[in-house]
Formats: C-alpha cells, structure tokens, sequence
C-alpha cells in the first residue's frame, strides 16, 4: 500500500497539531505538600553543574545530572528509601500538565531543588521538584510549519545543563543556552550544517567539559548524518563530525570519510543525503574522554533505491562510533547492520559500564538495537567481545564473531525484489526507548518489543529531495479487512527483559499486550520502573521481576523514569504522554492500547496520597457520511496517494492513533475545505503544505479514499438502538 511517503504530519486538518491547551501553570490536583518552594532568585546560584559533578555522580546520589543521570547512561540511582520492602506505599505527590498534548519523551533532570523538563515542540519547564510548581517556561516558538520534518512526532527527550544554563535543542534545529535561574535566553544557534536537507532536532544533548554536543535527525528524508560540538560559553561552532561522505567529486571533510567513500558504490545516495543521522543520546566516558553514539539508517532505507549492491557496506550507517571528545577526531567505530535495509538503526542508549569478562575485569559498552542482537563491546579500542539475539529475529541467524558481521538469512530478509515478513520490522526490537543498567544486579533492563512487519519493494523507484518528503524506498501493506487488521495487531507484543550481559542470556520478563512501552530506570532500592503503553506506571524487583507496584498515568508512557532526593524523601518521577512514530502511522494497532496524548509530569512518593483527574475518553460520534463519488481505480489511486503522503501521521489505511485527527471522522465543513488544508491553509497548525506536489485530481482521489474509509468504519460499529 504505502510507497515513497511525502511529508510527516499530513493532512492534519483544522484541529490539528492536536495542541491540546494548557490546563494550568500549577500542579494539576496532586500536590499534598506544605514544604516552602526554592531559594528566590538571586538569593542562590542555580544549577551548578560542571563536567566533574556529572562524572562524580554517585558520591551524590540525590541529584539526576544528565539525561541517563550519569555520563555512562546506566540509569541507576543508589537511593534506596523507597525500596522492595515499601514501595507498596508510594503515591502520587504532584502533577504538572504541560501544553502540547502530544509524545513525551524526556526524562527530567533534577538539581538544586529544580526540575528541568521539556514537551512537545520543545517547550521547556522549570519546576520546584517538591511541589510541582512552576518556576519558568521557556517556549522555543518552533514553528508549526516545520512539524513534518521528523518522522516520529514533534518530540524532546530532555535537556543539558552546565554551569547555570540549560541546553535546549529545538525541533527546528536551534541550540539554546538559557538562565538556569529565570529561563532567559542567553545564547541561539542553528545546528544546521547550511546544506538545506531536511533537518530536526528531536534528541537530548550531553553538556561535557566547556561543550555542548548535539547530533541531527532526518533519515527518512534527504539528510546527511553529523554530530555537532558547540563551545558553552558562547555558542560557536567547535567541531563537527559527519556520519557518510559528501560529494564524492569534493574532498571529504574528515580522513575517514575518504575510506569510507569505497564502502558507498553509485551516486544516487550522495544526491540523497546519505542518512546515518544522530537522532538520539550520547554516552561519554571522562577517563579515557570519549564520545560515544549510535548512528541511523540510510538514505533510502531501501539499498536498491540508494543504488546499492549487497556487498555495500555504506560506512558509517547503522553503526557505533567512538570520538575523542575534545576535537571530534575519530577513534573507532563498529557497523552492527552493514548495508542497513531494514531501518535497523543503532540510535539506542548506549550503556558504559565495568563487568568481568572472561575473568578479566572491561571496560564495556552495551547496546540492544532495533536488530534484535545484544552487544558487549570494549569500549577503548571498540572490539567486539559478544552478541547474542535478546529476542526473535529472523533476518540473519547470528553475528560471526570473527568478521564482526551478521549472517544474513537472505531467503528471509531480502525484500528488495518481493515483499516479505521481516522479524523485527522497522519499529525495532527495542527502539529510543532506554534501557537501563545496575551494578548491584549486574542487569540490563530492556523495553523489548515483537513487531514483524511485511517489507515490499516499489513498482517505480523515485526519490523527491524537496524538504518534508519521505522516501523510504518501500511499501508497508497491511490488511484492509477488519478481522485480519485485528490478527496483525494482536501480534505486536511487548515485554520488559532482564538480560545478563556477560552470559547473553535472558534472567526474567513481563509481558505487555502492547508495543511502545516506557523506558526504564532501576533503583538501588532492589526496583525497576517502568511505564507502559497502556497507561500505567510499575514498579517491579529489579533482581525476580515480581510486579510489586504500579499506578494509573492516564496515557501511555513512554519515557524513561527518574528519581531524586529532598529534604530527607526520595522522589519518583516519569513524564506521561502518548505519541511518536508508531501511534502516528499505527492507529490500527497502537488503538489496542486504548490511551489518548494527555502529557503530563507525574511524581510519587512514599505515603502520599493525591490522584489524577479523570482520564480522557471522548465519543467522536462518524458524522454525515459523505458519497463515494469515485471508480475502483480512483479509489485505488487514492488509496496509493494516501499511503505516500498521509499514513505517516494518519495512519496505515487512515486508521487514527488519536494522535492527530482521524480523517475518517471529517465533517461535511472539513470536506468542504479539503483541498485548501492540503494546499497549506493549516501549515500553522502543523499541517505541512502539499502545494506543487498533489494535483487537484490527486488530492480528489485521496478525499474520496477516505470517505469509503469513514464508509467502511461506520459499518463496522454497533447499530444505534431503536428509539
């Protein structure tokens, strides 16, 4: 069904950008606490923070200093006051509702009794940690214009900060530096390398030394990966590390892109891009002072479109890569999926940690990818020591542990000439979603996810380099008929791993009736936290995995949970809000998870007793159907045109996520005024423009494929009772 996709965000029509509003600049019913509020400015400096408290963290346990709280992305916290004992008695302390009714992604971080989070579009929150009131809020302004220039929602996962500012990296591809203290801005530059390919920001950066690094998104695009290092004080430019060549006529901006132009074979992917974009974290390691992150897919994800023989390893896509931090110049690298042509990125968190190996004591690097294999890497010369399948996969068999190469089950895997199914499809095994470490249990916590996806070549190869545009290279069919589409979606399963990284083998799992589960953070307390698809938050033994807790979040969670101290009590926090990339195209399958966006902060702790307003369950009762004025082939017509330029935030065979509107619910008004939303009339509201890409006659075909989609709904649902 869906071919080369234009444009995320589409057909977004007049209540789009599904902005929801802004309940209150207060907690939203939760607080229960009398305790006074932070210093007043000025009385006290804020956040001060530098590179040596980061890497020092664990003598300071009652802090969350970065995005995985230490430099190393373990997501462990030594407090232990709420613990497997008691943790029965946590309850809701406050709420924060923040603006944007869409993903929520960050995980906040916590110091000197501020909590520093961020929302949809950027916006950025400071908040008293023990009340849940706000302190400042800074708004980006990120132009709604530009919500289709990412292909997973118009996320953040979070912020840095250094030395009495915070780093905000915004969806449009502006690094800002902001007062700690009052949210006022002192510095703005674009991250953009000025080629004008389709750019976003959706990623946290990591504040190191006199530095902030940020990567770049856009894949799905006609992006060219890098990462970039910007000096804290002032905002220039330091160094910048580019993932694939250039022009392959030019001289290369690094030595290592003149090797790596043997590994890409052709032209069309310099004309693409390339791909290979740093869309999420970074680990850093002070010691041996490397920067370590993992790279995206190409540009196309299909190989044949990029050009592509099979024997084309397309360095750097797919891989991980160590810098040395101070200059950007490379250290090492290891490809996981050579020649990516499956969206198998390898943008997961990245884990640093210190385990015995062989009976020798390394320094490692642990990684779960999309592709479903489990990594131990050493991380100073980056040899791999280990890998192993943490989950089903069938596109190849094992990784040969001489090569460092997977053995890719050809029969299986390669779609490029005829659809297959393809274990795990483009969602990933494990997606951004982070996973976590613990030193006590010498466990790894991973948000694992079964998600097959039927993979099909285009009949016409074509690749659309203007901004906004998809090209993926394939189609992704799924059923029009209801009951198979409701047999697809009950094999998409998730379920939380604990994984024993020196022996590659599984220790315990829960099951989840759902993809798109939370990240997770464990505790010194003996407990896993995690948030689930279906709206809960849970507390599990990090060593049994007994569920032992867990509490309503009134929308799926998805981020990774954090936890800090105050005056004496430990606190847990986790943002709640539905989103991303799979309820966005998934609608018929992430609806099983029966969740709406509302995003929100959400904080417990031990004895308190507060509780969230009722969740949203709004009735959008099928308006007047309108007429199928179209014939079989139209329709056909439109059914393509709709999985190129609309399924993508609409949904596979315009089935909603409640994301975003569902077009099969368009009023006779918003049919009325079809074509003038697609020609842009709503790119405020975050409707992209599709003017000089869709005729008349395509954007035609496209209403009439979904009126027989509203058709087809209404018949499916009960029967209205007789009066």
């Amino acid at each position: 069904m869906i071919s080369r996709i234009a444009a995320a965000g589409l057909l977004v029509l007049a209540s789009v950008a599904g902005c929801g509003k802004k309940e209150s600049s207060t907690p939203d019913g939760a607080s229960t606490s009398a305790e006074p509020a932070v210093a007043e400015a000025g009385k006290q400096p804020a956040a001060t923070v530098d590179g040596a408290r980061i890497a020092a963290i664990d003598n300071e346990p009652a802090v969350w200093l970065s995005t995985g709280r230490n430099y190393g992305d373990q997501r462990f916290s030594p407090l232990d006051k709420i613990n497997d004992q008691n943790v029965s008695k946590l309850g809701l302390a406050w709420t924060y509702k923040v603006d944007v009714d869409r993903g929520a992604e960050a995980t906040p971080l916590v110091v000197d009794g501020v909590m520093y989070t961020t929302g949809a579009y950027s916006i950025l929150y400071a908040l008293d940690a023990r009340t849940g009131k706000e302190l400042w809020k800074y708004d980006p302004e990120v132009p709604r214009a530009k919500s289709g220039n990412a292909c997973c929602d118009v996320v953040n996962r979070g912020v840095a900060i250094s030395k009495g500012r915070v780093f905000l990296a915004a969806f449009d591809g502006r690094l800002i530096a902001l007062d700690a203290k009052d949210g006022k801005k002192i510095w703005e530059v674009s991250a953009a390398d000025g080629s004008g390919r389709t750019f976003a920001l959706t990623g946290a950066p990591i504040a190191i030394k006199d530095m902030v690094v940020i990567g770049s998104g856009g894949a799905e695009f006609n992006a060219r990966g890098y990462v970039s290092a910007f000096d804290a004080a002032d905002g220039k430019l330091k160094w910048r590390w580019y993932v694939v060549p250039g022009d392959p006529t030019k001289p290369q901006e690094q030595p290592e892109l003149e090797k790596a132009l043997a590994t890409w074979k052709g032209k069309k992917w310099a004309e693409q891009g390339g791909g290979g974009t740093v869309w999420n974290s970074f680990s850093y390691d002070p010691e041996a002072n490397l920067l370590y992150f993992g790279t995206g897919n190409g540009v196309s994800w299909n190989r044949i479109e990029r050009g592509e023989p099979t024997d084309a390893d397309n360095l750097f896509i797919s891989s991980l890569v160590a810098l040395k931090a101070d200059t950007g110049e490379y250290a090492w690298h290891y490809q996981e999926v050579p020649g990516d042509n499956w969206d198998y990125d390898a943008t997961a968190n990245i884990v640093l940690a210190d385990l015995e190996i062989g009976g020798k004591p390394r320094k490692v690097l642990l990684h779960a990818p999309k592709n479903a294999f489990f990594y131990v890497l050493d991380r100073i010369t980056g040899e791999l020591l280990s890998a192993e399948k943490y989950t089903h996969a069938t596109w190849a068999t094992k990784v040969d542990l001489k090569t460092g190469r997977p053995v890719v089950d050809q029969k299986v895997a390669d779609w490029t000439k005829e659809p297959k199914l393809v274990i795990p499809g483009p969602f990933g095994a494990h997606n951004w979603h982070p996973m976590s470490f613990s030193p006590k249990t010498g466990l790894v916590y991973i948000p694992v996810q079964d998600a097959a996806s039927l993979l099909s070549p285009h009949k016409e190869v074509a690749f659309d380099n203007r901004e906004g545009v998809w090209n993926i290279g394939l189609d992704l069919p799924y059923p029009e008929d209801a009951k198979a589409a409701a047999e697809a979606a009950a094999s998409y399963k998730g379920r939380l791993l604990a994984w024993d990284p020196v022996n590659q083998k599984k220790v315990w799992a829960q099951e989840y009736p759902n993809i798109w589960n939370g990240g997770t953070m464990v505790t010194a307390g003996n407990l896993v936290f995690q948030g689930t698809a279906d709206g809960r938050f849970v507390a599990y033994s990090a060593d049994k995995g007994e569920k032992l807790w867990e509490a309503p979040a009134n929308s799926g969670v998805l981020a990774g949970a954090m936890t800090y101290e105050l005056d004496g009590e430990q606190y847990v926090t986790v943002m709640a809000g539905w989103g991303g990339v799979f309820p966005l195209i998934g609608g018929v399958i992430s609806n099983n998870a029966k969740v709406r966006p509302e995003a929100r902060v959400i904080t417990f702790k031990l004895g308190a007793t507060g509780s969230l307003p009722p969740p949203k369950h709004d009735v959008v009762p099928v308006p007047e159907l309108q007429e199928v004025k179209a014939d079989a082939k139209t329709l056909a017509k439109g059914e393509q045109l709709f999985g190129n330029n609309c399924s993508y935030c609409h949904g596979l065979n315009a089935v909603g996520g409640g994301i975003i509107p569902d077009l099969r619910y368009l009023t006779p008004e918003k049919h009325e005024m079809f074509a003038g939303i697609v020609a842009g009339a709503k790119a405020d509201r975050g409707m992209p423009s599709f003017a000089g890409r869709l005729m008349p006659e395509d954007i035609e075909a496209i209403r009439q494929y979904v009126i027989k989609q509203s058709q087809t709904l209404k018949s499916q649902l009960p029967a209205a009772p007789a009066s």
